[in-house]
């Protein structure tokens, strides 16, 4: 996902689309998934070098990504999708907020679980313990992990809360990489992931499936070829209008409902029920795997009390 606040912030990125060859690139890459650039040439009936420059204004603007893969003759780079979805709000609504805490949270670093199997939890070289057995996720090593999954059930994060006495949080901005959790592998296997602040029900978004089509750009070469090796990156807003994912509404839930001052601990929860639509489980990507080589990011912006 590409989020813009403000449509200054756009210039290559509308450059990169004011092309109707770089149009035609990018519904190549998303028919096939990834071609290399010879394939790319061929197909659009240009030269590589030609190919070579549109494919760098695109990465550029944050549209494709470039790996390297073994091929016949050596390296080959070969190009995919790095967005499947672009987000422009024209102007910056949080503009006149000056004010805003922000923390990166790794993804072991939850204060309460209960989960059911399929279930697993990785560090950044092997897997903590063994599959498919929850009691893993108490461990102490689970602190630093990189990667972890379950099928239903609820992980639990604290939040910092750096709000002083005299200031309203008015907008919260969560940030996390998520994909379902299949037993084995399908990339098409729907999961009603849901979100709570403490406790309060924020809403869900429909995962599409698990992925594993390609090797997460992050993903280590040691993790297994069968099993997720990515996930989508979704941006949560909570504020006075409701709450959101990726700007589109999921429910009416609001700051007021959260009733968050200085004095409130926040307890963040990704859910999938059991008696869910989809309870397709869900997959959770930190440092080190995936495609955004983050944890999970939490932002407060916030005004002074009496301030508008």
């Amino acid at each position: 996902m590409i989020h813009l606040i403000g449509v200054e912030k756009g210039a290559k990125l509308f450059d990169a689309l004011n092309s109707d060859v770089r149009i035609g690139i990018i519904k190549l890459l998303n028919e096939f998934g990834s071609l290399n650039l010879n394939n790319l040439a061929i197909s659009l009936k240009l030269t590589n070098g030609a190919i070579t420059a549109h494919v760098k204004k695109l990465q550029d603007a944050g549209l494709i990504k470039i790996t390297s893969t073994p091929g016949v003759r050596g390296a080959q780079k070969m190009c995919s999708l790095a967005t499947e979805k672009i987000i422009i709000d024209l102007f910056d609504e949080n503009a006149s907020l000056k004010n805003v805490y922000g923390f990166e949270i790794g993804i072991g670093h939850y204060m309460d679980y209960k989960i059911a199997p399929t279930c697993g939890i990785v560090n950044e070289t092997v897997i903590i313990g063994v599959l498919d057995d929850p009691q893993y996720f108490s461990y102490p090593e689970r602190i630093d992990a990189r990667l972890l999954w379950f099928t239903t059930g609820y992980i639990t994060y604290q939040f910092p809360n750096s709000l002083k006495h005299s200031e309203k949080c008015v907008e919260l901005q969560i940030s996390m990489e998520l994909a379902s959790e299949a037993p084995g592998y399908t990339t098409h296997y729907p999961s009603d992931i849901g979100f709570k602040i403490n406790g309060v029900d924020l809403g869900f978004f429909t995962s599409p499936g698990e992925f594993n089509d390609r090797r997460g750009i992050f993903t280590p070469a040691w993790w297994f070829e069968n099993l997720g090796q990515y996930g989508k990156l979704k941006l949560l807003t909570v504020n006075d209008k409701g709450c959101f994912i990726d700007g589109l509404k999921i429910s009416d839930t609001s700051m007021k409902d959260l009733r968050i001052t200085h004095q409130s601990d926040i307890f963040f929860s990704i859910c999938v029920d059991p008696e869910a639509v989809n309870p397709g489980g869900v997959t959770i990507f930190g440092k080190g795997f995936g495609d955004y080589n983050s944890g999970i990011t939490f932002k407060m912006f916030y005004e002074q009390e009496g301030l508008k």
